[in-house]
């Protein structure tokens, strides 16, 4: 072992403080060995489909309930529904309208988009736009809740623990005892009963965003429970571009969750009634199920013409990082041309044999299924997974022997991005994302999350660079602006860092050192490790721009 190798898994071992080990970009983690992997397997009590057994959903788009000249407004009802997950079963989902995932919203660039949301689920909810440029007071801050009327809603049960009442939700968050640090200050709490009304202003370009609750030490169970949909914004400039279109440009979200016998969904929460944040002490570096769903179907098939096609690819898994490769391969490779990211389109076309994702990243490709011979079947494989966790989901390809008429293509110039000014930049910041000594917990520069003490205080209109260190997987996630990676270990960024982003992915013991221009809305917003178990679990901070 090189003296470099050595260090970089010494730092890792001696940074989590015996609780959990990082040898070599794999996490032991009670107990089990899971290459690539920040979590422990929660293993299904259900029986579990084969696989390629149903066909792909895709998301309705949800029709405004009324338009006018600058806006459009929509209304989204948050409540339980009894879904078929597994064959046989129910699973009585949290859901946005009624489906996993919700509905997804279309939105245009620069035209104002209203979201009322009114909460009929048997505890309080936050929403967060992950990706838009969102003024303070819409941007989902994790004390800000949607309390149900009488704390009950629409339903009594999720599988995890019955509907508590608003008295019984306000004290929990008064107390927070799980985590140091964790409490609901009176200067922080805003608490709305039954509904909230989220604006967006949508100055900002094409994108595939998502919409998902935010609430302050319950994000992981809620999310698991399937309050996740979502939310595309469209400009001219995109628009222009011959790339696929309609029924071909597809958007894909991938989750893995676990299911108990009875077809719920399994979630080893500390407390199933929400006073008291976390998971069970094995699970603390994250929750990894074992059947992987897209669009809320387990392991599905989509069957494809020999055209291009647009994949919108969004891990919205609790914790579980994917290496995402086509089997077999095209031939001559390249199989995953990348057009764009977090923030939208990138500059050029970059071409992948596997492409990784972490938690919260949206990565859009087009893969062309006229390489394949008539009649294939492609599996989308991870390769950081092992039995059913392996598989994602599979395209049929068409048998006609003849190909359609393609009105698609990649042009070799998708856009326009403004190259990143170090030298602009008035403050470097750094952050070292690290478990709590100790004990059960995540810190951000060693404090445990405080809602209202911010880590950094920035003036609107200047430039920043900001450095993340970490002990362990993190995903990062920045509120408000997106950024671009300047460098990953002192050296240049990785071959998934390109364009904007609003989430990095950093391995154990790495840094990554990223640059952002701080724009238009002044207020309190979020910088946060996207794993939901470290999130909840104290590994968020504020930051205040002025």
């Amino acid at each position: 072992m090189t003296g470099g190798i050595a260090r970089r898994r010494l730092l890792a071992a001696t940074a989590l403080g015996g609780g959990a080990l990082a040898v070599g970009g794999w996490a032991l983690a009670g107990g089990a060995l899971t290459p690539g992997q920040p979590g422990l397997l929660l293993r299904s009590r259900a029986p579990l489909p084969r696989p390629y057994a149903v066909p792909l959903p895709v998301p309705p788009v949800l029709a405004p309930t009324r338009s006018d000249g600058t806006a459009d407004v929509y209304e989204i009802v948050q409540r339980t529904a009894r879904l078929r997950i597994l064959p046989g079963l129910e699973t009585n989902a949290w859901t946005y309208g009624g489906t996993f995932p919700g509905p997804t919203l279309d939105s245009r660039s620069g035209r104002r988009t209203v979201v009322r949301h009114r909460n009929e689920l048997p505890h309080p909810t936050v929403v967060h736009l992950h990706g838009g440029h969102t003024p303070a007071g819409s941007d989902g801050y994790p004390t800000a809740l949607i309390v149900p009327r009488g704390g009950a809603g629409s339903g009594t049960g999720t599988g995890t623990g019955g509907a508590t009442s608003s008295a019984d939700d306000m004290a929990g968050m008064a107390g927070m005892t799980g985590m140091a640090g964790m409490t609901g200050t009176a200067t922080t709490q805003d608490h709305t009963p039954t509904s909230r009304t989220y604006t967006y202003p949508m100055e900002q370009r094409a994108a595939t965003l998502w919409y998902h609750d935010h609430r302050m030490g319950f994000t992981g169970p809620n999310v698991w429970h399937g309050l996740a949909g979502f939310h595309l914004v469209h400009d001219d400039e995109e628009e222009a571009l011959p790339l696929p279109r309609g029924d071909r440009d597809i958007p894909l979200m991938i989750a893995d969750r676990a299911f108990e016998a009875d077809g719920s969904f399994r979630y080893p929460a500390l407390d199933a009634a929400q006073h008291t944040p976390g998971v069970t002490d094995p699970y603390m570096d994250g929750v990894l199920g074992d059947v992987i769903l897209v669009n809320g179907a387990p392991w599905p098939v989509l069957e494809t013409r020999r055209l291009r096609y647009r994949l919108r690819l969004l891990n919205a898994s609790n914790a579980r990082r994917y290496r995402l490769a086509l089997d077999p391969p095209p031939p001559g490779g390249g199989a995953l041309v990348q057009i764009g990211g977090d923030g939208g389109l990138l500059e050029h076309p970059l071409a992948h044999d596997t492409l990784d994702i972490a938690p919260a990243e949206r990565f859009d490709v087009v893969v062309d299924f006229s390489r394949y011979r008539p009649g294939t079947r492609v599996r989308l494989v991870n390769r950081l997974g092992s039995g059913g966790t392996a598989e994602v989901m599979r395209f049929d390809v068409s048998a006609a022997a003849q190909p359609p008429a393609d009105d698609s293509r990649i042009p070799h110039r998708l856009s326009t991005i403004p190259a990143p000014r170090p030298e602009r930049a008035v403050a470097t910041r750094t952050f070292h994302f690290q478990r709590r000594a100790g004990s059960t917990g995540w810190t951000i520069n060693g404090r445990a999350y405080e809602p209202g003490s911010p880590l950094a205080t920035v003036r609107l209109g200047t430039t920043e660079r900001w450095r993340f260190v970490t002990d362990f997987h993190h995903p990062v996630h920045l509120h408000l602006d997106h950024f671009q990676v300047l460098a990953r270990n002192g050296r240049s960024p990785g071959p998934y860092d390109a364009g904007w982003k609003d989430t990095v992915d950093l391995r154990p013991a790495e840094s990554v050192e990223i640059i952002t221009r701080f724009t238009d809305y002044p207020g309190r917003f979020m910088l946060h490790c996207h794993n939901l178990e470290h999130e909840d679990m104290a590994m968020m901070a504020d930051f205040v721009t002025e």
